[in-house]
């Protein structure tokens, strides 16, 4: 099911694009949970470049006064998850994104995908 582009997504869509991440993807979780209503979803093609994919993220958003409630895993770069309270960032490292399949078990939630965020960057 495709998700209606919501323009309040755009900085932290536009962070990910920027940084090159590997296969964005935007999913609506909030009729499946209550603690976030925002998933974004991306990989890098190594343990640095997910570090440095969620450290651009985190410094283009804090230029325009958005700043995390937390920010897990950027040291090892496998899984760096960064909540900023209705979204949740998700930067992985390829091999380990599809390990945990983020996408399929939130199958349910409605999503948009990277073909129709390319605009944005």
């Amino acid at each position: 099911m495709t998700l209606p582009y919501e323009p309040t997504l755009h900085p932290y869509v536009k962070a990910a694009l920027a940084m090159k991440a590997l296969d964005v993807v935007v999913l609506d979780v909030r009729a499946l949970t209550s603690f976030a209503d925002t998933f974004i979803i991306c990989s890098g093609r190594s343990h640095r470049q997910v570090s440095a994919i969620a450290e651009f993220i985190e410094q283009h958003l804090k230029k325009q006064g958005i700043y995390p409630l937390g920010v897990e895993g950027l040291r090892e770069g496998h899984w760096v998850l960064m909540d900023y309270g209705d979204v949740v960032i998700h930067v992985f490292y390829e091999p380990v994104r599809i390990f945990y399949d983020l996408e399929g078990l939130w199958s349910d939630a409605k999503r948009i995908e990277e073909s129709e965020l390319r605009h944005l960057s």
